[in-house]
């Protein structure tokens, strides 16, 4: 289990207003990296085929259904208001603007919502099918800021650990959207709960995001999964952050095909400038 020099890391209220701009800015230094070290670029081109090939998929699966759907319903919505107020009293026909601009403003939420699912997913299936070359990228990443790299184990054996490893990884995230999501869309049914289930979902979807981006350099030190959340947590505010402005990025769509390898880059980065002098001991740890 790693150990943290807590003496090093400034205290909480001194760091944080600092720590919540630096961590915010990792996307964009991980995309001038390329600029400055552009046979980097050469670890973007598969990536950037997957995450097409996949963003279509989802795209058109998900994104033009659901579009159908949030309208289908406020169509359905607006003639069952429309019905009810052609049975006011016609000083209540201002009723209709108010209507029409909640709806409007509900729709946008719902929109948002529908992309930010889908860049979620975008991230999941292009990072697992990617891997090969965000780990080749992340690697040189680490060892242009430090130097150098952990020792990786050798053999069929150490091969085998890493996909049980990786297959572990992602069981586990699964795991944390199960046991704390599924509770929080239960808000959804409370009144006023829709806000907290909203910031509840958009902070675990954080989470998850800075899991993915940060877990090259963690997973080469074979932290244990509760040690990448820790370290997460040790982190903040910069992690809160970074997880949030990639988050959003991944949101928009065709920029979301290049944010991937971005911010796995930013992780990189992250890793390097304030996670790695925090780390004492980085012996290997079974998942």
């Amino acid at each position: 289990m790693p150990n943290y020099r807590k003496s090093k890391r400034k205290p909480f209220l001194l760091d944080a207003p600092v720590g919540l701009i630096a961590g915010a800015t990792y996307p964009v230094r991980g995309l001038l990296i390329f600029f400055r070290h552009p046979k980097l670029i050469t670890y973007l081109i598969f990536p950037l085929l997957i995450n097409i090939i996949v963003g279509i998929g989802l795209y058109v699966g998900l994104l033009l259904p659901g579009l159908d759907l949030i309208g289908g319903i406020f169509d359905d919505f607006d003639r069952r208001f429309d019905a009810l107020i052609a049975s006011l009293p016609a000083w209540l026909n201002f009723l209709n603007v108010l209507d029409d601009i909640l709806g409007y403003v509900v729709q946008i939420i719902l929109i948002g919502l529908l992309l930010l699912v889908i860049g979620f997913l975008l991230v999941q299936f292009g990072i697992i099918l990617g891997s090969p070359f965000y780990g080749q990228l992340s690697e040189q990443l680490e060892k242009l800021k430090t130097g150098k790299l952990p020792e990786p184990p050798q053999g069929i054996l150490a091969m085998v650990t890493d996909i049980w490893r990786a297959i572990l990884f992602e069981l586990k995230k699964l795991a944390i959207l199960a046991v704390i999501g599924l509770p929080l869309l239960l808000f959804n049914f409370i009144p006023g709960g829709s806000l907290i289930a909203t910031i509840g979902g958009i902070a675990l979807a954080a989470i998850i995001v800075c899991l993915d981006f940060l877990d090259g350099p963690l997973e080469r030190r074979r932290l244990r999964f509760r040690d990448k959340l820790k370290v997460i947590r040790n982190s903040l505010p910069a992690s809160a952050s970074f997880g949030l402005v990639c988050q959003a990025l991944i949101t928009i769509p065709l920029l979301n095909f290049l944010a991937i390898p971005v911010c796995v880059a930013g992780g990189t980065l992250f890793f390097c400038d304030r996670v790695l002098p925090n780390l004492a001991d980085l012996s290997p740890n079974n998942s």
